[in-house]
């Protein structure tokens, strides 16, 4: 299976964590797009940034590219919930292997968060490289449930 392109974000507490992903990445072959910040600021806004890379992720699935999204922050919070503002993302905060792999194999979720604060350089590496191998189950359980928020996100109906 090809490797998907990757879009990264950050705020200032990840930027360490996101320089590593990157060459870490891209050392994997991995085809990685850093959207920011350049520079650090502790009084950054990640928002922006953060959006920026859930729309790049929902631009390429649209256009028949296979990405993933990782949104970076002191503990991940803000970046997915500002991740999860961009119609088409489930972004999901991972905190260990078990809920970065079961993110991907049930929700389908296509912009991980990780908090740069909370773990080391290792346990961050890891938690990415889980969420980023591990497939969707396809699962009709899950399938239909992601049906669901789906419609809801597009229509406003709240299906039973």
């Amino acid at each position: 299976m090809p490797k998907p392109r990757v879009h990264i974000a950050t705020d200032h507490a990840g930027m360490e964590l996101s320089a590593h992903l990157v060459a870490h990445l891209r050392g994997q072959g991995y085809d990685v797009v850093d959207h920011g910040p350049r520079e650090y600021d502790p009084l950054d806004d990640y928002p922006s940034f953060c959006i920026n890379a859930a729309r790049a992720v929902v631009a390429d699935q649209e256009a028949g590219t296979q990405a993933l999204g990782i949104v970076l922050g002191g503990s991940g919070n803000g970046e997915q919930i500002a991740a999860n503002k961009v119609r088409g993302v489930r972004a999901a905060l991972a905190w260990n292997l078990d809920t970065a792999r079961l993110a991907r194999e049930h929700n389908d979720a296509n912009v991980v968060a990780v908090g740069g604060r909370q773990h080391s350089l290792e346990e961050a590496t890891a938690i990415i490289e889980a969420f980023l191998t591990e497939p969707f189950s396809n699962d009709e359980r899950h399938v239909r449930r992601i049906g669901k928020i789906a419609t809801y996100e597009t229509t406003g109906e709240i299906v039973e």
